[in-house]
Parts: C-alpha cells; sequence; structure tokens
C-alpha cells in the first residue's frame, strides 16, 4: 500500500520509511506539512498518512484538517505520530480528524498492527466505493414506468403523453429495457390451435 510520511526529523523519517518498505509498502516521504498537503493534491495521492504532529509551517493537525475538509469523497485513514501523550493532546488528534494515534518512540509491532487495521479500513473504503459508482452507474440506465396509463379496454393499445395511441409493446420497448419475444399462452393455444392435432 502506498502510504504518505511526514516527518521534519531527517533520521526518524528515514528510519520510519525504511522499516514501512521492509513491510511491503510505498512510501512517499515528505519533510513538513507543507511538502505533505502537497503530496494530497496529487490524483494518486496516499490514502494512509503517517502524520508527525511537530513540524515547521503546516503541523500535522493541520494537514489532517484540510484533508478532511477537502477529501470527502475519497477519506484517507490518518495515523498521528507524536511524543505528545497527554489525554487532551488525543482528544485533540481524533477531534481534528485522525483515525488513530501512536506515541514516540513508537514500537515497530505496534505500528505494524496500527497500518493493517488502517489498511484494511483503505480497502474497505475503496470497495464500498466501486460499488456506490456501480449503483449510480445501474441507476442511470434505469428506465421505470410509473403513473397512470391509459389503455384501451378492447384493443390494448395505451395513449401516450402525446395523445397518440401505441400497441402495448411498442410503448413498453420505448419506455423501457424491455425486448418483447411473442409466443402463445396455454388458454389461447388451446382457445385458436386446440383442434390442430
Amino acid at each position: 500500500m502506498k502510504i504518505l510520511v511526514a516527518e521534519d526529523d531527517l533520521t526518524s523519517r528515514r528510519m520510519l520509511s525504511l522499516l514501512l518498505e521492509k513491510w511491503g509498502h510505498e512510501v512517499r516521504a515528505c519533510e513538513d506539512g507543507a511538502e505533505a498537503w502537497a503530496a494530497m493534491q496529487e490524483p494518486d495521492a496516499p490514502h494512509l498518512l503517517i502524520l508527525d504532529w511537530m513540524m515547521p509551517g503546516l503541523d500535522g493537525l493541520e494537514v489532517c484538517r484540510r484533508v478532511r475538509q477537502n477529501q470527502p469523497e475519497s477519506p484517507a485513514y490518518i495515523i498521528m505520530l507524536t511524543a505528545r501523550g497527554e489525554r487532551s493532546d488525543l482528544i485533540e488528534g481524533l477531534e481534528a480528524g485522525a483515525d488513530d494515534y501512536v506515541n514516540k518512540p513508537f514500537d515497530p509491532s505496534e505500528l505494524q498492527a496500527r497500518l493493517g487495521v488502517g489498511q484494511r479500513v483503505v480497502e474497505l473504503q475503496q470497495v464500498l466505493a466501486e460499488r456506490v459508482a456501480e449503483l449510480q452507474h445501474a441507476l442511470e440506465h434505469v428506465k421505470t414506468l410509473q403513473g397512470v396509463l391509459p389503455i384501451c379496454m378492447m384493443c390494448k393499445k395505451i395513449r401516450d403523453d402525446g395523445e397518440s395511441w401505441q400497441r402495448l409493446e411498442q410503448y413498453v420497448t420505448d419506455h423501457s429495457e424491455a425486448q418483447f419475444s411473442h409466443s402463445l399462452c396455454p388458454e389461447c393455444l388451446e382457445k385458436h390451435y386446440g383442434d390442430a392435432d
């Protein structure tokens, strides 16, 4: 999975990037919040982010807020990485839109487990987005018949909105995706061809 890492400390950024690559992820490393925000504007922006809280310029919280405000249709999973460990910090990070919170120095096993959760969430969101797109596409192609249809009780022609009369088959074909194949029901077969044996 493609992961964006925003960490202003060079050593921490390299160590984290190497660890993520070792676990099989593709890493987009950024040295500050401004670079991370610019990376999130790209068409193939990562959907899983690890943001350091304290960075020069845009801090991790501000990047998090901007991502949440500007990308509601393709949500990212955001993990805040910070040395700030007070309960109020945790609450502030979650209120800014973070999905998870990892304290520095982090335990690699814990981070890997939390990334696993994030990856599952991102994959489920992508599957859901695909299903929604399929449903929207299907709805665009569905034609339905609704309302009262005046039909002749003798010949079964239907009066359309233009006050002209059409055969039932033609009307249904014009107003739906249905196609007709003619046959005989058992009653008509008996009535019209009953003695054809």
